[in-house]
């Protein structure tokens, strides 16, 4: 079979002017994609970090552990707002906390959290 074949029925493609697959290329890339539940992770990611508040929850946990008092302080809404976004935000293993008496302190599970952070910030500035 040759490298490229035709695509039927042919139908208006907004990026081709011309009906043909490189087979090549397209099995080179299939190959290299994530898996599916990987992808399917990565969109629950990114969704729950569609928050204007919970991405200042980050960017504020980025910076240093901090306590849901002073998240709220930071991010400016209410200690039980605060406490929903982290519950949000531990499920999805964004964040993480420790406990040391009746205090809690939250800090971001990892630095891959805070790298994405700043990769979309600096994506958004250019």
């Amino acid at each position: 079979m040759s490298m490229y074949s035709y695509i039927l029925p042919m139908t208006k493609l907004d990026s081709c002017d011309v009906p043909l697959v490189n087979e090549e290329a397209v099995s080179e890339v299939l190959g290299a994609q994530a898996d599916d539940v990987d992808v399917a992770r990565l969109a629950e990611t990114f969704q729950m970090l569609a928050s204007p508040s919970r991405l200042r929850i980050v960017e504020a946990l980025a910076g240093r552990e901090l306590c849901v008092c002073d998240l709220a302080a930071v991010v400016g809404i209410s200690a039980s707002a605060v406490s929903h976004h982290l519950r949000q935000l531990r499920q999805m293993r964004i964040v993480q906390f420790r406990r040391s008496g009746r205090m809690a302190y939250y800090r971001l599970d990892d630095e891959h959290i805070a790298a994405l952070f700043r990769t979309g910030l600096d994506h958004v500035r250019e």
